[in-house]
């Protein structure tokens, strides 16, 4: 499990630092905007779900996570992706996006689940995990985080952890059933993103 939760986690660094260089690129950040935008996106919710972990985050004691980060970078700008058509870019935020929303959410998941926390502690780390870092990249570019408007969002990191703790609880948490999981959950967050599904709002 420990060598899945490494691979599910560079999958969410790559996918979120693509969307936080996005995000940067969209608000015309400079270079050092760009690069701290995608770090908090990639690092950030990393960095809180360990320290309520009560370890050292895995962000400055492994070499991975900011290598992942910065090769990321340097590829979105070697193929000038800030360069795409506007429609284009969107649809590979929202790609990215979603996978990195649920990646960070079975790590999440799966950290809280090793740590014996009950299933509320499972899904408040696995929503922080998969959200923290885009909140505080939103409050940082002064816009509201999009957790509190977008469709469907973080209502999939709950999702994702309701689904490992089951499994967890029926002793059928695996490589293959995580997967399976984390399909399920993209496909669920694109058809929402397709047909606008939000949860209710009071009026």
């Amino acid at each position: 499990m420990p060598e899945f939760f490494i691979y599910a986690d560079i999958i969410g660094i790559i996918a979120f630092s693509i969307s936080g260089f996005l995000i940067a690129i969209k608000n015309d950040l400079d270079i050092l905007g760009i690069l701290i935008a995608s770090a908090l996106t990639a690092l950030g919710g990393g960095i809180i779900r360990d320290t309520i972990l009560s370890s050292a985050p895995f962000a400055f004691t492994s070499l991975y996570p900011a290598l992942t980060l910065i090769v990321t970078i340097l590829i979105a700008f070697i193929f000038k992706v800030y360069k795409k058509p506007s429609i284009e870019r969107k649809l590979m935020f929202v790609i990215s996006d979603t996978i990195g929303l649920v990646a960070f959410s079975i790590t999440g998941a799966i950290l809280a689940i090793h740590a014996d926390y009950n299933f509320f502690g499972i899904i408040i780390l696995s929503f922080i995990t998969a959200v923290g870092g885009g909140v505080t990249r939103d409050i940082m570019i002064n816009q509201v985080p999009t957790v509190l408007i977008s469709d469907f969002y973080g209502s999939i990191a709950v999702i994702v952890a309701l689904l490992l703790a089951g499994l967890e609880l029926f002793d059928s948490l695996n490589e293959v059933t995580i997967v399976s999981v984390a399909v399920l959950s993209i496909i669920l967050r694109l058809i929402a993103f397709k047909r606008g599904w939000h949860l209710p709002k009071l009026n």
